[in-house]
């Protein structure tokens, strides 16, 4: 199986998020099926190889791995000719994909945006992992609510935590944690509301990992159900849609489940998708039909028609005319 070199911007405290440690984690998975590369191409780190640097080498039997949304379009085009997968975490950047590049998405949101997006390409449906370190270790849950105040929207910060803290210990967390697993475990419900967020950067909640996490811990869960948040959340039954109604119902139905702490039910059987054994198993046979398919291919004769605008326009205008005829012979 070729080497698969993962383009990353840089790894670096600036480059911290969300993404950047769900793309480390999954390398880190790879490194169990076939050799791996991290190649940074924004800074350059003393430690990895640089992407200038790669290309001048003219690599072979290798695969790049882009994944970092706004440079996809850049780096796809520096990358002609060579065999390319993107792994697709959120959507609605904007850009196409040629029907040579295979997709791995991390959600089935994200998956079914590209089946629409990028019909003529391989795709594939690979969910981020969920470490054995979130589970739930029966600890002393002596956090009533816990927040995290990034990406939260307005409605949570201002309304929801203000009405609530006079009637139960509230918790809110500031900057980015690498690793939530003792919060969770040391709190009975966990509220997360990231559709404003992500309606203001114009692309999509890819995955959506910390409502998961949370409920891996024992927390219940108090989420938006935007995007990839909607593959696994199921309001009513491992979790509750927040923002429901108005503040007051919201307030009412969250210091019921404080007072209850009840456990999620079905909880194994909800994660067992996301656990390492599945991952592995998931990326053995994606890795190897991606293998397989650029043995075979030859990258610049496929003969699919994308849906580009303007072949979309065409097909309408082929459509109305046909309509028009229709009528015409009535």
């Amino acid at each position: 199986m070729r080497k698969l070199l993962f383009l990353l911007p840089g790894t670096t405290q600036k480059f911290h998020c969300g993404g950047l440690f769900a793309e480390l984690k999954t390398i880190e998975l790879v490194k169990q099926i076939c050799p791996v590369e991290i190649v940074t191409y924004r800074q350059r780190e003393p430690d990895k190889a640089y992407l200038n640097d790669i290309l001048a080498s003219k690599p072979q039997d290798t695969i790049f791995v882009v994944s970092w949304g706004f440079d996809v379009p850049k780096l796809v085009a520096r990358l002609r000719g060579y065999p390319t997968i993107y792994h697709a975490h959120s959507a609605e950047y904007g850009f196409r994909l040629p029907p040579q590049i295979p997709i791995v998405s991390v959600s089935r949101n994200t998956l079914g945006y590209w089946g629409q997006r990028s019909p003529h390409a391989l795709l594939y449906y690979l969910p981020n992992q969920i470490s054995d370190e979130f589970a739930d270790r029966k600890l002393d849950r002596y956090i009533d609510v816990l927040v995290h105040s990034r990406k939260s929207s307005d409605y949570l910060l201002k309304q929801l935590i203000p009405a609530l803290q006079p009637h139960c210990q509230v918790e809110i967390i500031e900057g980015f944690v690498d690793s939530l697993s003792e919060l969770f475990n040391q709190s009975r419900v966990y509220l997360y509301d990231s559709a404003e967020y992500w309606a203001t950067q114009g692309v999509t909640e890819g995955f959506g990992l910390q409502p998961l996490e949370a409920i891996a811990c024992g927390c219940q869960v108090f989420s938006s159900v935007n995007h990839g948040l909607s593959d696994y959340l199921d309001p009513g039954f491992n979790c509750h849609k927040i923002a429901g109604f108005s503040t007051t119902y919201d307030v009412e139905r969250i210091l019921e489940v404080v007072k209850s702490a009840a456990p999620v039910n079905n909880l194994e059987s909800l994660l067992a998708e996301y656990r390492t054994e599945n991952i592995l198993s998931r990326l053995q046979v994606i890795l190897s039909e991606i293998d397989r398919f650029f043995d075979r291919v030859n990258l610049d004769k496929s003969d699919m028609l994308d849906f580009s605008d303007r072949r979309i326009f065409q097909l309408r205008l082929s459509k109305a005319f046909k309509s028009i005829q229709k009528k015409l012979k009535r």
